[in-house]
């Protein structure tokens, strides 16, 4: 039986290309996304992941923020397919450009509220149906943190405590679930050929270059690759990076 993901912040980015991804891997999954409009995702950018892939991905507009709709969309996907087997947190937003004393109160709540709360409303929704369906040892919650989850980055210190969060959500919940099968990891990308990442240049208002010239590879690391990544932690395969934290940042020197 063919395996079932859902996947947060699907509608561009590293999100859509997991999409992709975990499709090409023999998986039905859940696309959703807030779909704010710009600067976010649109609801069109959603539609348009799920029509390449057919009756392979069914998609909804679902707010990390909100606890309930990412319970009904697990259950969604449950009642699809029968079962829910991954789950990957990718949603998510940057704020900063000002110092730590300088951040306002509204970005901060913002970060904390998508990328730390929302990695924890993810898990809290989707790993009941993991532990209650037909194979817990073969499922695997996966967060999507950054190289700021491993660095103090400038004028990010908002950003920076958020994603340290992600990384201590996914070591917590790898702990509780120790004994059911079900593993937890995060991936932590570098520069990443994304809207976010044009939207952090803009934030230092450097060029993409200048960001991507601190990655040993010296080169914007694509979507697909991060997606792959993200495959290895969400795949049977993928259990032996529990409680850790794989960095696919193209050797990130801060």
């Amino acid at each position: 039986m063919s395996r079932v993901a859902l996947v947060t912040g699907a509608a561009r980015g590293i999100g859509a290309a997991t999409v992709s991804r975990l499709v090409a891997d023999g998986c039905h999954v859940l696309a959703t996304d807030s779909c704010e409009g710009p600067p976010l995702a649109t609801r069109e950018q959603l539609e348009e992941v799920a029509e390449r892939h057919g009756d392979q991905v069914i998609c909804r507009v679902v707010d990390v923020r909100d606890r309930r709709a990412l319970e009904e969309a697990a259950a969604e996907a449950v009642r699809t397919w029968g079962r829910l087997d991954v789950a990957v947190a990718a949603a998510g937003v940057v704020r900063g450009g000002r110092p730590l004393w300088e951040t306002s109160d509204g970005d901060l709540q913002d970060l904390w509220e998508v990328v730390a709360k929302g990695v924890w409303n993810t898990a809290a929704a989707t790993v009941p149906a993991m532990l209650a369906g037909p194979d817990p040892h073969g499922c695997r919650f996966v967060a999507v943190a950054s190289a700021a989850a491993s660095q103090g980055l400038f004028h990010l210190a908002a950003y920076n405590a958020t994603k340290h969060a992600v990384v201590g959500i996914v070591k917590g919940l790898a702990a509780d679930l120790v004994g059911t099968g079900v593993t937890a990891s995060a991936v932590s990308p570098g520069s990443t050929d994304t809207e976010m990442l044009r939207a952090t240049a803009a934030l230092y208002d450097v060029p993409v270059d200048e960001l991507v010239h601190h990655q040993l590879i010296r080169r914007v690391i694509d979507p697909d690759e991060i997606a792959a990544a993200i495959a290895f932690c969400a795949s049977p395969a993928g259990g032996v990076v529990n409680g850790s934290v794989l960095h696919a940042d193209g050797g990130f020197e801060g």
